[in-house]
């Protein structure tokens, strides 16, 4: 580290001997292959905290170039004898962060979000009754937990609640989180168009920056989201908002568009949209 960032700063003077290398097109690729890493790298580390980590990394590379330049020896030599136990330390600091960044390399969910692959497990129906069932109990203000299992397992959760096993309804869902009910508390989870189980238990998230408004919920989604990629919605019942954790992430005050464009896909939802205020309407006329 030392000695990378010394050369760094070593400035050749004898300005007439450099001369601009041969360009050929395999090292053009090999730079864009470098900068579209840096730049995947800068957005996961924004969305982490190890974006305060990665400010503070300038911060040092900055000061031990200033420490080379000026021959600070003393302060040289805290830099190096440090540098080895700050790996070290960032490593375990860090660690829930970077085994998600491996866990998302590992199940390709990188490589699906670079060219955009969607990856739809629910019909445009149960979507329908999905976004009914919630806007529902949005408007009288019954808190829900629902976990829509993606590519990752979620069977170490899913024997926590009891099994379930049924079609997707938007009655069925409305009735399992009904205040006073044995089966509202806790988290329900679905898989390809089926209803698993409910009453789950999910991992809450550690994150300190979580606003303090938030429940237990909405803490239990973002834990979830965090380690796998699944989508998790949630209903408050404070407040009757909806919101969604998708990979750490919590988007909150989202609507019945939002959840389809997001189960769906953009072109997909508009047309379900369509035929559910059409299907609507006809209910509203027979009765």
């Amino acid at each position: 580290m030392e000695e990378f960032v010394r050369s760094f700063f070593e400035v050749d003077t004898n300005i007439s001997a450099w001369a601009l290398p041969d360009i050929r097109i395999t090292d053009i690729i090999d730079i864009l292959v470098i900068a579209f890493i840096i730049y995947e790298l800068l957005i996961w580390f924004r969305k982490t905290r190890a974006w305060i980590l990665l400010k503070g990394i300038f911060f040092l590379f900055a000061f031990a170039g200033v420490s080379i330049v000026l021959q600070l020896n003393m302060t040289q030599w805290i830099f190096k004898a440090t540098i080895n136990v700050g790996v070290i330390a960032v490593i375990i600091i860090f660690q829930p962060e970077l085994r998600r960044a491996l866990e998302q390399i590992g199940r390709g969910s990188f490589l699906s979000s670079v060219f955009n692959v969607e990856s739809h497990t629910l019909s445009e129906e149960n979507v329908e009754a999905l976004v009914y069932a919630m806007e529902q109990m949005s408007s009288v203000k019954t808190g829900a937990l629902i976990v829509i299992e993606q590519e990752v397992a979620l069977g170490e959760y899913e024997q926590t609640g009891i099994p379930i096993d049924a079609a997707i309804s938007s009655q069925l869902i409305m009735n399992i989180f009904e205040h006073n009910t044995p089966l509202h508390d806790g988290a329900m989870i679905i898989r390809e168009d089926r209803i698993l189980s409910a009453t789950c238990y999910l991992p809450l998230s550690e994150n300190q920056e979580i606003s303090k408004e938030l429940g237990t919920r909405h803490r239990a989604a973002l834990g979830l989201s965090e380690i796998s990629d699944s989508k998790i919605f949630v209903v408050s019942e404070e407040t009757g908002h909806i919101s969604m954790a998708y990979s750490g992430q919590l988007y909150r005050h989202i609507d019945g568009d939002f959840i389809r464009r997001e189960l769906l896909g953009e072109k997909r939802s508009k047309v379900n949209k369509l035929k559910a205020r059409l299907m609507r309407r006809k209910g509203g006329d027979g009765s």
